[in-house]
């Protein structure tokens, strides 16, 4: 028999990822009742269980922390997937975030006569249905929430394998395959890094104009930029990266006319940082190819008319926020498409982790968002 019950709670807040225990963190400082509602078996379920397994952030430690717990002096400069996933566990344990796992939120809207949210969820474990009755509604289930395969012309008659980069572990599978990684983010350039290491036969659609820098380049800007200007920053390091990479409009990887900071701020996109990609192209073991213009059986067909074989397609075409599927009353936070409008809505409305800021925007929107809700308990009281 299923259960329907009903509880009062301050702040709903949906998504046990990095975005909603730093929000719950928060909020357990400043002795604010909430409750975190996750989907899935465990906190950080992207980073546990979607993520390769040679991911490490990009971003040095620094730049990489939740709110009111930075690293160890013993923690490497630039951690490792696993090193990550246990600072988010310890974090959740410091914090005395505890998460209700296996609850799917079906809906949520705000109710006009109460002024407060109703949130809906099911126990996937139960089937028991349950409202929370909230004064405010914290959506931190990210922009990497669900995987995004667009729709290609011919894709359904492939015969091969298509997967996301979300499904793909490492590249020993594939050894000996003609594998096309679609999307050259950091994701489509790493897996195809990766891929290369195993002795696949890798190629890498770059469609649209990227700027690669390494590690150690976004580092020395990332510190320049609190004390110089972005067009400064960018002049620098694009220099920087020419000379380290040369001309890679000759690999058919052009660049964007704005510097890569100015990029990142006005179109959110990051650039990719290079783990030894480049080096593979150059050498002819990961070999770049235009756009896509359809797919065959076993084949797929570019924009410049050549045709090549594949076994295995990997889309890293990046993730949606599916939340507005669920969220009734949506238009003063997201746009139609699941876009960030704005971080505070209307009637008590937050969205943590969708500014496309990493890790550190992350821990900016918890910061924000709990001093916000105190600011506004404090004018009830």
């Amino acid at each position: 028999m299923v259960i329907f019950s009903k509880q009062e709670i301050e702040v709903v807040v949906v998504g046990a990822g990095p975005s909603g225990i730093a929000v719950s963190a928060c909020l357990n400082k400043f002795g604010i009742k909430n409750v975190v509602l996750e989907k899935e078996d465990c906190c950080a379920y992207l980073w546990k269980k979607k993520t390769y397994d040679r991911l490490h952030l990009h971003l040095a430690k620094g730049f990489c922390s939740l709110p009111f717990m930075s690293y160890t002096t013993s923690t490497p400069k630039y951690l490792s997937k696993n090193e990550f996933i246990q600072y988010l566990d310890k974090y959740v344990e410091y914090f005395d975030v505890k998460p209700k796992y296996h609850t799917c939120v079906e809906w949520a809207y705000f109710n006009n006569e109460e002024s407060k949210w109703n949130v809906k969820s099911r126990d996937l474990s139960s089937g028991d249905m349950k409202v929370y009755v909230c004064d405010f509604l914290i959506l931190a289930t990210g922009e990497n929430n669900e995987g995004y395969i667009p729709k290609v012309v011919g894709m359904e008659n492939f015969k091969g394998e298509i997967v996301h980069s979300s499904d793909y572990k490492f590249g020993r599978k594939y050894e000996g395959k003609n594998v096309l990684v679609i999307g050259s983010g950091n994701s489509g350039m790493e897996i195809a890094f990766d891929l290369s290491n195993y002795g696949c036969h890798a190629s890498i659609v770059v469609r649209s104009p990227i700027h690669i820098l390494t590690r150690e380049m976004v580092y020395t800007a990332m510190l320049m930029l609190k004390y110089l200007p972005v067009s400064w920053v960018d002049a620098v390091i694009a220099k920087y990266a020419k000379f380290k990479f040369g001309n890679l409009a000759k690999l058919g990887i052009s660049q964007p006319k704005e510097g890569p900071f100015s990029v990142k701020i006005s179109k959110g996109r990051s650039p990719v940082i290079d783990v030894g990609a480049i080096d593979k192209i150059k050498l002819g073991q990961i070999k770049v190819l235009p756009g896509i213009s359809k797919i065959k059986e076993q084949t797929v067909v570019f924009d410049n008319g050549d045709e090549h074989q594949f076994d295995t397609i990997i889309f890293a075409t990046g993730y949606k926020n599916v939340a507005t599927k669920w969220l009734k009353d949506y238009s003063s936070i997201f746009l139609e498409d699941g876009t960030l409008k704005n971080w505070k809505g209307q009637n008590g409305l937050y969205a943590a982790g969708f500014s496309k800021r990493g890790i550190a925007g992350i821990s900016m929107d918890a910061i924000a968002i709990a001093d916000s809700i105190k600011s506004v308990r404090g004018d009830k009281i």
